[in-house]
């Protein structure tokens, strides 16, 4: 803030003796005005004979949300201000500064809705203790655990985690999937439909399962009695569900959705990115914990858990052909898997591939290879197990230069994955 600049841009300046008044205006608002207290700067630059420009600079705020002296939090609105007055962006502003998470706030379910047999075999499994028998001893065990409040009832991540149907106590907070015959949502026709309730895990694994059943099976130079491989490895949708549960925004009363078309599958979670998180940083392995209680039991392996901020990345080095929408109008995150429209077109006779030179362009779409993408194919020929790394060290390119260029070799049915990442392999088509 510069004081002793007019509306106009000239410099007035102030005098020496109003900069002294200023200065103890300016030191009365930062340490009576707001709470808490703000430490502010100021610094006297002279501008002309005898005139000072005051430079007042208030450092950001680690005591989020500040308060006037009359207790109202203010927002700021273009070249306005506004009273914050609702709850629902009072409960935004303390989400946002990490004082209020989701999966924290109370429910009315007591601690007799635990479903006793599967917390006993957590706590073995994990902690290698007993279920306690007394009620009190219980309560406390659920407290320590950050799953119950203080009042004696479950907050939201005990509920979510553990409770006999959960979604009795919270039916806005399931998973509904279908699946559609093309590539648009249909009112009537549908292929498969499903609503996934339950605790977190019973979710998961049985959307998980809707996805899986609804994919093509490839044969991937299988024999013909072998179930055949997943048209997209399943780890993709592992990490992309795991962060749809975990990392979904708990104080909108919305479902989780899942559409799968003939083009794509989309995955729609309630809540945008949250604070200063973006499509880049998020692909680049940031994160930041929406919803910290479901992280930590997701991270003691109640859900497939690899690491935090990792989920993303792992999935577009399985299968680089994903978008990501963050839809802060809609509040809403989507994530969109981009399937092969090219996997059941047989090829007609003339299109057969041979086993010929690299260098011939022979693709399904007879598009010519461009070199980097010949010298992909002889360095997997070589080693069909080669990595990534590998290849980008051989290449000298980027590695998501190596990643788009695989992508569309297998778009082009040249160029499978058989296995997973770790112990799979590439097989050339040709």
């Amino acid at each position: 803030i510069y004081i002793g600049v007019a509306d106009d841009g000239s410099l007035p300046g102030l005098s020496r003796k109003d900069v002294s008044r200023v200065n103890q205006l300016i030191s009365n608002a930062a340490s009576q005005h707001a709470r808490s207290p703000l430490l502010v700067q100021t610094k006297n630059v002279v501008v002309g004979e005898e005139k000072i420009v005051i430079v007042l600079t208030v450092p950001k705020g680690i005591d989020k949300p500040y308060f006037d002296r009359n207790g109202v939090i203010w927002l700021k609105t273009g070249s306005d201000k506004r009273r914050v007055n609702s709850k629902e962006e009072l409960r935004r502003l303390f989400q946002s500064v990490d004082l209020l998470h989701g999966d924290e706030i109370p429910t009315k379910a007591g601690i007799d809705r635990i479903d006793r047999l599967r917390f006993r075999d957590f706590l073995r499994d994990i902690y290698k203790i007993d279920l306690p028998e007394s009620p009190d001893e219980f309560l406390k065990l659920l407290q320590n655990m950050n799953l119950a409040c203080e009042n004696g009832f479950l907050n939201l991540a005990g509920v979510l985690l553990f409770s006999e149907n959960p979604e009795w106590i919270k039916p806005e907070f399931m998973v509904k999937a279908v699946s559609y015959p093309g590539n648009d949502i249909s009112v009537s026709k549908y292929l498969d439909s499903e609503d996934f309730c339950g605790p977190l895990k019973k979710i998961y694994n049985e959307a998980l399962a809707f996805i899986m059943r609804n994919l093509k099976k490839i044969q991937a130079g299988q024999s013909i009695n072998a179930p055949g491989m997943p048209e997209i490895p399943q780890i993709v949708f592992e990490e992309l569900l795991v962060n749809a549960l975990i990392h979904r925004d708990y104080f909108i009363s919305a479902v989780i959705r899942i559409f799968i078309f003939e083009d794509r599958i989309e995955i729609i979670s309630p809540g945008h990115l949250p604070n200063n998180l973006t499509i880049e940083k998020i692909t680049a392995g940031n994160s930041n914990i929406r919803n910290p209680i479901l992280a930590s039991f997701v991270a003691k392996k109640l859900l497939p858990y690899r690491g935090l901020g990792s989920g993303i990345r792992r999935s577009l080095e399985e299968w680089p052909d994903i978008d990501f929408i963050d839809d802060r109008d809609g509040c809403t995150f989507k994530v969109i898997v981009h399937r092969n429209p090219r996997l059941d077109e047989p090829l007609k006779k003339a299109e057969q591939p041979e086993y010929v030179d690299l260098k011939v362009h022979l693709t399904r779409k007879h598009e010519p290879l461009t070199d980097l993408q010949v010298h992909i194919l002889e360095l997997i020929r070589t080693d069909p197990k080669v990595s990534y790394e590998a290849l980008t060290e051989e290449l000298n390119k980027g590695r998501s230069t190596i990643m788009r260029n695989i992508q569309k070799l297998k778009d082009a049915g040249l160029l499978f994955r058989v296995g997973s990442k770790k112990s799979g392999y590439w097989k050339i088509m040709t």
